[in-house]
């Protein structure tokens, strides 16, 4: 009985320690969060948004690769094909000259739509919209640009 008060307080503090390391990593896996469930409410006149976006137009109008890469997520969408997203999207924008194309998308209003931010605003108004499309999502609480897109072929429609 004796022993069991000695070792009392030292059990006492390991269950203590756990918990509050429980707690900490608890908190680790919130903060890794990849986007907000659910809808976004409009972001378009925060100013972080705007930031980012006048960023963004002026890095693809210079056509600047290295600072849209930083901008963009890893698993960037660029074509409904099989292996349209990731590495390769400057070279699929250079081969299929799409960088005008892609500044006129930027160019655009963004609404929201889902976890994104989109433009142009048509791809929500419109189900009949055939065009080019944008999105940006938050990431961590960074904005990120996750995906450049025609409109998808009617089989995935």
């Amino acid at each position: 009985m004796d022993s069991l008060r000695k070792l009392l307080p030292l059990l006492l503090t390991a269950v203590l320690l756990i918990g509050v390391a429980g707690c900490r990593s608890a908190d680790r896996r919130k903060a890794e969060v990849v986007h907000p469930p659910g809808n976004l409410s409009d972001q378009s006149g925060e100013p972080a948004f705007q930031a980012f976006l006048q960023r963004l137009r002026r890095a693809a109008a210079r056509r600047d690769i290295e600072t849209m890469a930083t901008m963009m997520t890893p698993d960037f969408g660029y074509s409904w094909e099989p292996g349209g997203e990731g590495p390769g999207v400057f070279d699929y924008w250079n081969r299929n000259r799409l960088w005008k194309e892609l500044e006129a998308v930027l160019g655009e209003r963004f609404v929201p739509n889902g976890n994104y931010m989109v433009a142009p605003p048509q791809v929500v108004e419109d189900p009949d919209y055939r065009g080019y499309r944008a999105g940006i999502r938050l990431v961590n609480g960074s904005w990120r640009f996750a995906y450049f897109v025609p409109a998808p072929p009617p089989h995935l429609q």
